[in-house]
């Protein structure tokens, strides 16, 4: 019965236009115009109502620090600047201590990669039968001596059961990814004690590259010698 109501045609009703005496006033509002427009001001005027009564029943002796850590600008409130929030000592201190931190996570993946490396060791360092090999000149040398390593390491690898052959490669990868830690910390301690440095007092200059003696990438700083008394 449904499905032959909507199979009768029905007349399309259109929305009344402005009239022509109010076309100075723009389109016509329909009524999902207005609901719209009538959400939006009582949530403004809801809003507006919370903000009185706050202002009704706030406590006079109601005190924050920010009341005297900002101030007013264009209508905006906005904080003080941070920048000279701590002192040279204080930031020497923080500076080493990020350093410490450093130097201990470097030292504590290097202890990482001993044993590792010890356990693989003992691993791939498996008991098999020596053979010798006879070569003419240097190259045929290097190419028997190649294929050696690579039919003992395959021999070795077959012997052992899949699953010991898979903690094997995992072990590997944790290896590669520990040492490329291990170099992006050093590489950032090498940094922060640059920082740190360059932090203290005494006249330095930075070195042009004619006057460096091995050429790096890196900017290498001078000090002016001081006597010390």
């Amino acid at each position: 019965m449904s499905s032959f109501k909507n199979a009768i045609p029905r007349r399309t009703h259109k929305e009344r236009a402005q009239p022509q005496a109010r076309k100075k006033f723009g389109l016509l509002e329909k009524h999902k115009d207005y609901v719209v427009r009538a959400k939006a001001f009582h949530k403004k005027e809801l809003a507006l109502q919370k903000l009185k009564e706050k202002a009704a029943f706030r406590n006079p002796d109601e005190f924050y620090f920010k009341m005297v850590k900002s101030k007013t600008v264009d209508g905006v409130h906005r904080l003080e600047s941070q920048a000279n929030k701590y002192t040279q000592e204080e930031l020497m201190l923080m500076k080493t201590q990020d350093i410490g931190y450093i130097l201990q996570k470097v030292q504590s993946e290097k202890k990482k990669i001993e044993k590792l490396t010890a356990m693989l060791h003992s691993l791939d360092n498996q008991p098999s039968n020596k053979r010798v090999y006879y070569a003419e000149d240097r190259e045929e040398a290097e190419e028997l001596a190649s294929k050696a390593s690579e039919r003992s390491n395959l021999a070795a690898s077959e012997n052992l059961p899949s699953s010991i052959r898979r903690r094997t490669a995992t072990s590997y990868r944790e290896l590669e990814a520990r040492k490329s830690r291990v170099r992006d910390l050093e590489k950032l301690y090498m940094d922060m004690a640059m920082q740190k440095e360059l932090q203290k007092s005494g006249r330095k200059r930075k070195l042009r590259e004619e006057e460096l003696v091995n050429p790096t990438s890196k900017p290498v700083y001078k000090w002016r010698q001081e006597r010390k008394r």
